[in-house]
């Protein structure tokens, strides 16, 4: 069974659509304890980093999260998601993350000519080691929307990258911690190859 938290702030019924196409069983929670009953758990997110970290503590659910990678549960951040485990974010001010992942989130500062948000189809390469991108080819590409990006200090966490004016990281990986900066379930067969990984992530 796969929990997808609602914060009030992620594209729920694409992800949780997405997983049911591919045959599991996916429900859509804000409650804690429903949350820590699941087999795998996906934080998505769409919006302000501030907003977002606000909810998750009104509800209760930063210290699910925290709870949720002590325990090894299979954790799959997408978009705001990935960025909501780093340390902190200067997206209009200095705001504190999660902090499970040791980095920021830092706004695009790009060349003349590209635009941001960074929106549409991008390639993504892909480190070998990864577990979440296995059987994806290497500059395959996946659908962003996204003005911010993560940079985390531990370059061992770096499961892929993406040329946007400078290069970024677009995906993380550690341990049983999982998460895309990019949108899995706006990516058509390669998205849900990537959600099915995730769906056969052992326990």
């Amino acid at each position: 069974m796969i929990a997808i938290i609602d914060y009030g702030m992620g594209n729920l019924a694409s992800v949780k659509n997405a997983f049911l196409k591919l045959g599991y069983e996916a429900f859509t929670t804000s409650r804690p304890d429903e949350i820590l009953t699941a087999d795998k758990v996906v934080l998505p997110g769409v919006g302000a980093f501030a907003d977002a970290i606000q909810n998750l503590r009104e509800l209760g659910i930063d210290r699910t999260i925290h709870e949720l990678v002590a325990r090894q549960t299979p954790l799959l951040g997408i978009c705001l998601g990935l960025q909501l485990l780093f340390s902190e974010s200067d997206e209009n001010g200095i705001h504190q993350g999660l902090d499970i992942i040791k980095g920021r989130v830092e706004k695009f500062d790009l060349p003349p000519g590209l635009k941001v948000p960074h929106m549409g189809w991008n390639q993504i390469k892909i480190n070998p080691a990864s577990n979440l991108l296995a059987r994806i080819s290497s500059e395959s590409y996946f659908y962003f929307v996204h003005s911010y990006y993560v940079v985390p200090e531990d370059e061992a966490v770096v499961a892929a990258r993406t040329d946007y004016g400078i290069n970024f990281v677009s995906a993380i990986e550690k341990g049983r911690l999982f998460a895309t900066q990019f949108h899995p379930e706006k990516s058509s067969e390669l998205g849900l190859k990537i959600l099915k990984n995730f769906g056969e992530m052992s326990l």
